[in-house]
């Protein structure tokens, strides 16, 4: 088994005054030739948007891009005639393929939306663009493995392009799992939302990720009510 800690005040920060961005990979003014991806996992930011405010329209191509609101709502539009607004417990999917174009704002005029942007390297190359969302129960991820991304579109949650599979949880504190790597070959990089754990002997806290691979599970041990975020993804390009 190998690891990788990024501890939480190791990563890129940009502050524009209407977004508050954490970058735990290379991304915009942060370039940090160490931290370009994990395997297919391509971006992992941590944004707050302000009220009323957002990223206007813009292009997207041969990426897989996976937004996962915090707290407030998020507002999409896009070229393909899709508009869609999420909040906690929803997860949105947009398969840029041959590109497409979109826009995504806060949809409150008053309270930050808080929210992770993901993207995924995919296996396969200017497909149709496509887009989806789908809201998940937080009963669902106690104790327990939520699925809420996979290949298969047959499968639980949402899926992409890429041989990944994405899982939520919520722990309560003294609870331990044993996470099993679906595909060979795969790591799982492992992003604390909240709280304290020991992951694969390794202790984390609140906004740390955690590469793991060459493995076929791993033991996660919440110390504290903690919330993760595991993503599964193929560790060559």
């Amino acid at each position: 088994m190998q690891t990788i800690l990024h501890s939480a005040n190791t990563r890129g920060h940009a502050n524009h005054g209407w977004l508050n961005s954490y970058h735990t990979f290379s991304f915009a003014g942060y370039q940090n030739p160490e931290r370009v991806h994990f395997g297919a996992l391509r971006v992992l930011n941590d944004d707050t948007v302000a009220g009323g405010m957002g990223f206007g329209t813009h292009p997207h191509d041969n990426m897989e891009i996976i937004s996962i609101p915090l707290s407030g709502t998020l507002e999409h539009k896009d070229n393909a005639g899709n508009h869609g607004i999420i909040r906690r417990g929803d997860v949105q999917v947009m398969s840029a393929g041959t590109g497409i174009a979109h826009s995504e704002k806060n949809h409150s005029h008053t309270e930050p939306v808080k929210f992770l942007q993901i993207w995924v390297f995919p296996n396969k190359r200017n497909v149709t663009p496509r887009y989806d969302q789908q809201t998940f129960r937080a009963e669902d991820r106690h104790n327990q493995f939520q699925q809420i991304l996979s290949p298969d579109a047959n499968d639980a949650g949402v899926w992409i392009n890429q041989d990944a599979w994405f899982h939520l949880t919520d722990f309560d504190a003294g609870f331990t799992a044993e996470y099993q790597v679906k595909k060979p070959g795969n790591g799982v990089y492992v992003f604390v939302l909240e709280g304290e754990a020991t992951i694969a002997g390794q202790p984390v806290s609140t906004r740390d990720g955690l590469g793991i691979w060459d493995t076929t599970s791993f033991p996660v041990a919440a110390t504290a009510a903690t919330r993760l975020l595991l993503m599964e993804v193929p560790m060559s390009l």
